[in-house]
């Protein structure tokens, strides 16, 4: 049986991976500074959920940011040749599907399977 610190510890840890949701989420409108802020409190907290299945949340979370950066600078070269407003349209696509995944199994208490 688990004790309660370890079920309250589990459900402010479920709150964070929420909260980096959430600051995602408002990055895409916001120009990227809260995906910032949800990258640090990533780095920050994900020892904590370490061996646990909120784990893949974060890690979900980490790469969302960085692939997202990646291919956003991809996309900002695209530009040069006008076709960049295609290459944003797509990451900004796939960061939102992402997101939307992330938080429907995070609500669902599932670990994502990459």
């Amino acid at each position: 049986m688990m004790s309660e610190q370890f079920i309250e510890s589990g459900a402010a840890h479920k709150n964070v991976a929420l909260l980096v949701y959430v600051l995602q989420g408002l990055g895409l409108v916001t120009g990227g500074l809260t995906f910032v802020a949800a990258l640090i409190v990533n780095y920050v907290k994900v020892d904590e959920v370490r061996d646990t299945w909120l784990e893949s949340h974060f890690r979900w979370q980490m790469n969302t940011f960085w692939y997202g950066l990646l291919w956003s600078a991809i996309g900002m070269i695209f530009w040069l040749v006008l076709m960049g407003w295609l290459a944003s349209a797509i990451v900004s696509i796939w960061v939102f599907y992402r997101i939307i995944k992330g938080a429907l199994y995070l609500n669902d208490d599932k670990p994502i399977i990459f």
